[in-house]
């Protein structure tokens, strides 16, 4: 069942749960986090990042998750991550994305503003859902871009929570993504994360808060990131290590290999990533 990430993040709240929204650049991944969650009957997220347009372009693999979405027995919603170029946001509405992102966050505030009503206002027409970030999402040197050091707190990185409540307020975005001490990609050392931060954000601005950055953390830093207002987490890289880890396993200790073997190994492996993920999120 389609649905808009408005009314996923609805359903969270009354729960006191968050929805998992899983990166899925390749056929293989979808079909492990939908089984996962048809598996375990709790709603997703399928979201295609546009950094992945060079794994899998949007114009082929959108039409495929709205699809899967259409025909999927859980509440799905179909998300564009990480959209900084408005046309490509505005082709995943067209295709039929439920929900978009819009990452103007490296932008000064007003510009920020500015970028996101853009978005918000094209969005809304059609009944579809907008995520936008304030603070800075760093990332890792593993399955990420830029080097930082996120073990060091800067008040121009983390989301400040009164130019959030003025933020959401300015832009009437659903849902906002908040740099709280989590970084993209692989953890290099233990994640510092600032809670109290996290909870002023989401009490002030009244909005489903999303953490990016979401594999890797201790079971117990998802329960109290979701108990302080996290919504929807964002979860990939460990899933996709988890995939190729499987795959490395089986070329290692098999002789006779075809590709579409490899495919099904990956795909398995990430499912039951994917199956312990959702457990955690729905708290």
């Amino acid at each position: 069942m389609l649905i808009t990430l408005k009314e996923n993040l609805e359903m969270a709240e009354k729960g006191n749960y968050a929805v998992g929204a899983f990166n899925v650049p390749t056929l293989e991944s979808a079909r492990a986090a939908l089984e996962a969650a048809e598996e375990l009957q709790a709603p997703i997220i399928l979201a295609h990042a546009e950094v992945h347009n060079e794994i899998m372009p949007l114009e082929f693999i959108g039409p495929i998750l709205v699809e899967l979405a259409k025909k999927a027995s859980v509440p799905v919603t179909v998300h564009l991550d990480h959209g900084s170029r408005f046309d490509l946001i505005k082709q995943a509405i067209d295709i039929g994305f439920t929900s978009v992102m819009i990452d103007a966050s490296h932008l000064p505030f007003e510009e920020n503003v500015r970028e996101v009503k853009k978005v918000v206002a094209y969005a809304k027409e059609r009944n579809v859902s907008v995520e936008a970030e304030l603070g800075v999402m760093t990332d890792s040197t593993i399955g990420g871009g830029e080097s930082y050091d996120g073990a060091e707190k800067s008040e121009g990185i983390y989301t400040d929570p009164e130019t959030a409540k003025a933020f959401v307020a300015d832009t009437a975005i659903d849902a906002l993504a908040a740099a709280f001490g989590t970084v993209h990609g692989i953890y290099l050392e233990e994640p510092k994360l600032d809670f109290d931060r996290l909870e002023q954000i989401y009490q002030g601005t009244g909005k489903p808060i999303v953490m990016h950055g979401g594999s890797g953390l201790k079971e117990e830093d998802y329960t109290q990131t979701i108990n302080a207002g996290v919504r929807k987490i964002n979860y990939y890289s460990y899933a996709a290590k988890a995939g190729a880890e499987a795959v490395k396993h089986y070329v290692n200790h098999n002789e006779h290999i075809f590709y579409h073997d490899i495919t099904t190994v990956g795909k398995n492996a990430m499912k039951q990533n994917y199956q312990r993920a959702i457990e955690i999120f729905m708290n």
